[in-house]
């Protein structure tokens, strides 16, 4: 497995898709696609969820291509086209191999970003499913009362968002509980660590990005 430390991986991947966003190179976006890929199958990242997102994209990736036939150029339409696909690879590459709770550490451990929002970051990802349950349980109990809530019903939504509202409750009694204080000093039972290899890692896959995109 490849490593590089998760708040370098997020800079990185920013200023790749920084840009791309204002170049028009179709071999520079081509080359993300492919590199990005090849990273997740060194890691064993390709999985079935990843095929069907880049499946999917084939649907804006044709609306994009044919607009741009219709109103603008062909050659503008390619460059769209393999930007979204570079942006969803940049993406899938941070997302599959990163996880919320390794890039919250590095964040605080590695670029001192306060504790408070690191950790109500971590905590509003961690009641994610939670809150999934709490909605399956509204339906059914609104189906017990022959009442069908259906995704586009604004009830659903305002019971899933007192139901958020209470878990963040939760989640704030939970930590002053546990004596979570921003400006207390913490210890860490897992350290992320952040090496000489990691910016070189960095700097030669944005050197690389230079090269393809002035001399390609």
């Amino acid at each position: 497995m490849i490593l590089i430390n998760p708040s370098i991986k997020l800079i990185t991947v920013l200023i790749i898709a920084l840009e791309i966003s204002f170049t028009q190179s179709i071999i520079t976006n081509i080359l993300i696609v492919l590199i990005g890929l090849l990273y997740l199958l060194i890691n064993n990242k390709i999985t079935w969820n990843t095929l069907l997102i880049l499946l999917l994209a084939i649907i804006p990736a044709v609306g994009i291509f044919m607009s741009q036939n219709m109103y603008g150029t062909a050659a503008m339409g390619n460059i769209l086209v393999t930007r979204l696909y570079a942006y969803i690879t940049l993406g899938l590459t941070f997302t599959k191999t990163t996880t919320i709770q390794e890039l919250g550490l590095s964040l605080e451990q590695n670029l001192k970003m306060p504790t408070k929002f690191v950790y109500g970051f971590m905590g509003g990802f961690n009641l994610i499913n939670y809150i999934k349950q709490d909605i399956a349980d509204i339906k059914q109990a609104a189906h017990f009362r022959n009442i069908n809530l259906h995704f586009w019903s604004p009830s659903l939504y305002f019971k899933a968002i007192l139901s958020a509202i209470r878990y963040s409750e939760l989640l704030s009694e939970g930590m002053e509980s546990h004596g979570f204080s921003e400006q207390a000093y913490r210890t860490h039972y897992k350290k992320i660590a952040l090496n000489k290899s990691d910016y070189f890692k960095a700097t030669f896959i944005l050197l690389i990005l230079q090269i393809s995109i002035v001399f390609i």
